[in-house]
Order: C-alpha cells, then structure tokens, then sequence
C-alpha cells in the first residue's frame, strides 16, 4: 500500500486539529493531542506546523476555505432555482455548524478572533458576496442596490436560526422558512 501524498496527509492533520480543537478549545488541547487524533508522530506534525497558533489558524482556514467554496458551488448552479441554491447555501454554510460537536467549533472560532486574526471577518464577508451576487442577479439593474441588504438579512436570519435550533435537519426547515418568506420580497423588488 502507498503512503498517501503530502497534502492528503496534511488534510487529515487539519481535519484532526479541528475536530480535537473544538472537542477541548484551543488552550486545552496540546501538539500531542492533535498529533495523536491525526495519527502521526509529534515531530511529523511539527514538520507540518511550526507552532500550535499556526495549526489552529490553518485548520479554521481550511475549514471555512471549504465551507465557502461549498456554498459558491452551490449558488453558482444557476440551473436551480434560487430558492433551492439559497437553502442549500446557508446549510453549507450555517448549518453544518449546529449541534453539538460543530457548536463548538464554531465557538472555537468566534472565541479565539486574536489568534485568526483578519479571518474571522475576512470570511463572512466573502460569504455575503457571493449571497449578493446572487441575490443580484434576480434582480433588475435599477433595484441591483438592495440585494446586499437582503442578503445580510438572509445572514442574520440564519444566525438567529442557528443559535436556537439543535440539528442541522431544524436549521434547514427553519432556513426554508427563511427563504420562502424572503422570496416575494425579492419579487416584489423584481417588479
């Protein structure tokens, strides 16, 4: 069997870091812990990372990277209604970060804004934009100026949504909710 490649191993290590991170918050998890839920010796995963701070910062990157890339891929699918491409969206998004383990992830990262750094703000702007962008293109050029507005309420909604559902499977019904109420103002703003 082949050894997998460098960037697959470090995956993995990112994976593991994350999950360790949020299973202990990142003043209680140590190199060990992380080197032993990855599956790699201790100075293997110093070879990868050169401190706990970068490992950390890395693995929130790697994280939110994939969470947004999701959700471009999924709004961009313009074979699909809004409706749906905003719901699945938000899920991406919102969603995988209800219950219990991913809870504390996301409270991993919102506790810990001084060792990300201009990540914590940097990503949910890029989340907005490319709401807006598609909120934007339902709309007519004149009322295009609105769409970033309902693309933040849209946000705020599914952060509320978040803080009050205890599954990913409430999140989205509650989300649905969200979108179908939303969409005749889109339309009324279409008109």
């Amino acid at each position: 069997m082949s050894e997998p490649d460098e960037s697959s191993r470090r995956e993995h290590v990112l994976k593991s870091a994350l999950e360790t991170f949020a299973r202990y918050g990142y003043k209680k998890t140590s190199m060990e812990d992380v080197a032993r839920a990855a599956d790699i010796s201790r100075p293997g995963l110093y070879f990868l990372f050169t401190s706990k701070q970068n490992l950390f910062r890395d693995a929130v990157t790697y994280a939110l990277d994939g969470d947004v890339e999701a959700a471009e891929r999924a709004l961009a699918d313009t074979e699909r209604p809004l409706r749906d491409r905003l719901i699945e969206a938000f899920d991406l998004w919102t969603g995988r970060y209800v219950g219990s383990m991913a809870k504390e992830v996301a409270v991993l990262i919102e506790t810990n804004p001084e060792l990300l750094g201009p990540v914590v703000a940097d990503y949910p702007k890029r989340f907005l934009e490319i709401v807006t962008a598609a909120v934007a293109a339902e709309l007519p050029s004149r009322r295009a100026s609105v769409a970033e507005d309902m693309a933040r309420t849209l946000l705020s909604t599914a952060g509320g949504i978040k803080h009050e559902v205890n599954t990913r499977i409430d999140f989205v019904a509650r989300m649905t909710v969200g979108v179908d109420l939303f969409l005749p103002a889109l339309e009324s703003a279409s008109s």
